[in-house]
């Protein structure tokens, strides 16, 4: 399906005037990496940075878009693979759909399991999928990754380099037949893969592909970041634009929103209306190093007569059992609070917690700078009794 040059103008990953004019936030829900290139440290093993709900996203790009951003698009593109775990990228979709009937959708992805889903892809109104394409030959595929995952599976890697460019064949089959615009993303890796993205190019546009971006690999050297060769990037670009349509430059895809530009920062809740204190799930009262199900009772922080954010009190939660009940109450003694910090939770009470409002934000770190973090900084005051000293140290059931 081909891009218009009306369309391409207008579009924040295709053209510089859109870029300067409208943004895109990126939706982290996608927890599970299916591939890992030999250009990534081995350390590496998962993919980084928050991941939320597709309610907690939902929540995120209501307070992008309550800011006063201009959000030209809307994209699920990691920190993992959105084909993954392909049930909460259709909630998510489905739910931004919903209450933004106007924004344009997409999603970046390898492709691997996608092609039965470009039906419900197109039926949400995607205004494009990404693919993410280094090789169209498995040979090339194999000098390019370290391993690749299909599902769960462990595979051996002539074997799954083989099984993806054949998912991504079909991938782009399935998406121009639904009606849904497939853009490519090539990443140059010199003596790699350079000399076959004519071959990507000329290939993906046989299948029905309308644009390619060519990116150049970044690495990290002992002094720190190797530029790319840019000589060789201009002369495959070349050849690539001989068969499809290039973006304007490799580094084109639209200002990226506060949401991608600073996820950590941007994806933290924020005080509203009616919910100006946070609960805090702690043993001991210094960390937040408790799992939701294993409170007994919870802290809550909240801003005093002179706005400095400091321990209110405790409130007991919930006994265990009851299936969602058990959540909903919590919700309801939580009602002034607007995030809840735990060391872990389980999915169904963040979902029901995020659904009444209340955010279940994971993270490990000290709850004096979390909560200091929640209120923007700089509310640290003089006076404020410490958790521990409040409660008499352990907080979990049985102690």
């Amino acid at each position: 399906m081909a891009i218009s040059a009306k369309a391409r103008a207008s579009h924040p990953c295709f053209g510089p005037s859109a870029r300067r004019s409208q943004g895109r936030v990126h939706l982290p829900v996608a927890p599970r990496a299916v591939a890992r290139t030999r250009f990534v440290p081995e350390s590496v093993t998962a993919p980084s940075g928050p991941v939320m709900t597709p309610e907690e996203a939902l929540a995120m790009l209501d307070l992008t878009v309550a800011d006063g951003a201009s959000v030209g698009m809307a994209g699920i593109t990691g920190p993992g693979d959105p084909m993954a775990t392909p049930e909460a990228t259709l909630q998510t979709l489905r739910l931004v759909r919903a209450k933004y009937p106007d924004l344009p959708l997409c999603l970046t992805t390898l492709g691997l399991g996608l092609a039965p889903l470009a039906g419900d892809l197109a039926a949400i109104g995607l205004s494009h999928v990404t693919l993410l394409v280094d090789a169209v030959s498995a040979e090339v595929a194999e000098g390019v990754y370290a391993w690749i995952r299909p599902s769960t599976r462990t595979v051996p890697l002539p074997l799954a380099a083989q099984m993806l460019v054949e998912e991504q064949r079909k991938a782009v089959k399935a998406l121009v037949e639904a009606g849904v615009t497939v853009k490519v993303n090539v990443t140059v890796h010199p003596e790699v893969n350079d000399d076959h993205i004519e071959t990507i190019s000329r290939t993906m546009a046989g299948l029905g592909a309308s644009i390619m971006t060519v990116v150049p690999r970044w690495t990290d050297g002992e002094s720190g970041v190797v530029r790319p060769d840019m000589d060789l990037l201009a002369a495959v670009r070349e050849k690539a634009a001989r068969y499809m349509v290039l973006t304007p430059s490799w580094g084109e895809c639209g200002d990226v929103l506060a949401a991608a530009e600073n996820p950590q920062r941007a994806s933290l809740p924020r005080p509203a209306p009616g919910r100006p204190n946070v609960a805090v799930a702690s043993a001991g009262g210094m960390d937040v190093d408790l799992h939701l199900g294993h409170a007994a009772r919870l802290l809550v922080y909240g801003p005093r007569e002179d706005g400095l954010a400091c321990l209110l009190e405790t409130r007991d939660a919930p006994e265990p059992g009851g299936g969602d009940g058990r959540w909903e109450a919590l919700a309801e003694t939580l009602s002034d609070c607007f995030v809840l910090l735990a060391a872990s939770a389980g999915e169904r009470p963040r979902e029901i917690l995020s659904r009444r409002g209340v955010a279940v934000l994971i993270t490990e770190d000290g709850i004096e700078g979390t909560v200091d973090a929640l209120y923007g900084g700089g509310r640290k005051g003089k006076g404020c009794n410490t958790a521990k000293a409040a409660t008499g140290g352990a907080l979990h059931k049985g102690e």
